[in-house]
């Protein structure tokens, strides 16, 4: 198994933009936040351009890939208009998500199994844009092998059960996504983690030596408004090394 040493944080600006569309306006502008998260220690920024447009617009993407030195990960569910609208910005990465109108927010993980033959267009044609794609999925091995078969280089695992549990259930669950991303670098997918996680639950996951990336957002920008999003990212970013230096420093004794 191998232990990466840098571990990557993606900063979700989507609810900055919520806030923005509650009163019709421009501010908070999300764009600033983003470039706020980039100068506290984020490594990337993820924007979620959904269908309905209920957060993030159109033209903050086009705004963010203008302005922001930081690569942009594009969630994106697997439709036709946001394949062209990713070919048009060319993000570093497009993270293709599951996306129901209804839902607050995403409930679960892609299944690439099933979807198979309609996901396969969407990761060729990004891929060959040099989009890095990566699929939204729950820790699950067959999943992985899906992601496998359609070509995408990368994961990103569904937190979001391990972030609602407590004690020995959570463990079992922290356990599935060590698994998980073990079994993700044998099949030579790079690995993420995503969805849920908070100060308070973050260091178990940044501590696994095959994951790559984090990408937290809701939590973020909540925890912004009492303190700011420069001393929030600061403080992810912080937990986050101390958690992975900490668990290299107990492999090597």
């Amino acid at each position: 198994m191998t232990a990466y040493s840098k571990l990557r944080l993606g900063v979700n600006i989507d609810h900055v933009a919520t806030i923005r569309n509650a009163r019709g306006g421009e501010y908070p502008d999300p764009v600033r936040a983003a470039k706020l998260a980039a100068a506290a220690g984020a490594d990337g920024i993820t924007a979620h351009l959904r269908e309905d447009r209920r957060h993030i617009r159109d033209d903050d993407i086009r705004r963010i890939r203008e302005e922001v030195d930081a690569p942009l990960n594009f969630e994106m569910a697997a439709t036709d208009e946001m394949v062209d609208i990713a070919l048009r910005h060319l993000p570093h990465a497009a993270c293709i998500v599951p996306e129901k109108r209804a839902e607050r927010t995403t409930e679960g993980g892609l299944d690439a199994v099933r979807g198979h033959n309609h996901l396969q267009p969407v990761v060729r044609q990004l891929g060959d844009a040099g989009i890095r794609v990566s699929l939204f999925i729950e820790a699950d091995s067959k999943q992985l092998e899906a992601a496998v078969a359609l070509g995408a280089p990368v994961v990103e695992l569904h937190a979001g059960a391990y972030a609602d549990l407590e004690g020995a259930e959570q463990a079992v669950e922290l356990a599935r996504i060590v698994e998980a991303a073990a079994y993700a670098e044998r099949l030579g997918l790079e690995c993420h983690v995503g969805h849920g996680l908070t100060f308070d639950n973050v260091a178990p996951v940044a501590a696994i030596g095959t994951v790559r990336e984090l990408n937290i957002g809701h939590f973020l920008i909540g925890e912004a408004v009492f303190s700011g999003l420069d001393s929030a990212v600061r403080r992810m970013r912080s937990l986050m090394d101390n958690a992975r230096a900490d668990s290299q420093g107990a492999r090597s004794a």
